[in-house]
């Protein structure tokens, strides 16, 4: 198995400038700020990513960029997902082709169905190339549930599945995992209100999005609880859980745009149909923000 699969892996946001095009530029200088504070690879075209409002071609474009930003030091594992499977399977090979370390699996968007179809799917774009690939589970967004049972099938046929990312948002769900599947898969959090119990269930690696703004605090979240220093660990989490839960609900990304605006390091723009908060809901979010990074301990 490859070493992929450990640390924090940042679900990057996807910057846009003033005419709602990538900003490739802040790509480069956000991935490099992301790996000197400690965080072990990247993952663009997530859903945290906007994948669904991106292009072809700009996913391709935005892959290439991460890959020259982060100059070899870490991996770039982007998110494979397309309406169709054709699509994904040339996304894949076209991530392969640009220099990626690995793949970050999804389902298709919009239709959702049985296990024999979704497993097609996701087994299309695991064989595409021989890159190391994460399944990412995410039952809420994207209504298809691989419960521990299918994942452990997957990996049975498929040598390079090497992990998956665990965002139904029960811990238990990693507890089934890392028993039926921990000695083949590594098993990741994909939540980042669930870190903590994610990491004592047996996880291995964090698929983080506050950490877009709040690296150092991230990676030090992740390491304290998986060295098993608890009680900082949990002192640190009650200080971030606040905006870790701004991770789960409905307008993540445009909250977690808004805190890296207001940590300094990123836009709130995001692309239609999302819209910037406004109003009461963006009141109530900045002041959840302001209060945190008033509060913000040493790390």
């Amino acid at each position: 198995m490859s070493t992929l699969w450990q640390g924090v892996l940042p679900a990057i946001t996807t910057p846009f400038d003033e005419n709602y095009a990538i900003d490739h530029a802040f790509v480069a200088k956000h991935v490099d700020w992301l790996i000197g504070h400690g965080c072990r690879g990247i993952i663009p075209c997530g859903s945290l990513g906007e994948g669904a409002t991106l292009t072809f071609d700009e996913k391709v474009a935005l892959i290439k960029t991460c890959v020259a930003a982060t100059g070899g030091r870490v991996p770039v594992i982007p998110g494979i997902a397309a309406l169709s499977t054709d699509e994904a399977v040339a996304l894949a090979k076209a991530a392969h082709a640009a220099g990626c370390g690995g793949l970050m699996v999804l389902p298709p968007y919009v239709y959702s169905s049985d296990w024999r179809e979704m497993k097609a799917h996701v087994a299309a774009v695991i064989a595409a190339t021989p890159l190391p690939c994460m399944l990412y589970n995410n039952p809420p967004a994207y209504k298809t549930d691989f419960v521990a049972e299918q994942v452990a099938e997957l990996a049975a046929e498929y040598a390079n599945l090497e992990a998956v990312k665990e965002s139904s948002g029960d811990s238990r769900r990693v507890t089934a995992l890392v028993a039926l599947v921990g000695s083949r898969l590594r098993v990741g959090v994909g939540l980042d209100d669930m870190v903590c119990e994610g990491v004592a269930a047996g996880a291995t690696f964090w698929v983080a999005g506050t950490v877009n703004a709040l690296p150092a605090e991230s990676v030090a979240q992740f390491e304290l609880a998986s060295a098993g220093r608890w009680d900082e660990a949990r002192a640190l989490y009650r200080w971030h859980l606040p905006l870790l839960r701004l991770d789960t609900v409905v307008k993540f990304v445009q909250l977690i745009k808004l805190i890296q605006q207001e940590a300094g390091m990123g836009s709130e723009r995001v692309r239609a149909p999302r819209l910037e908060v406004v109003g009461a809901e963006r009141d109530a979010a900045l002041a959840i923000i302001r209060r945190a990074l008033a509060e913000r301990p040493a790390v």
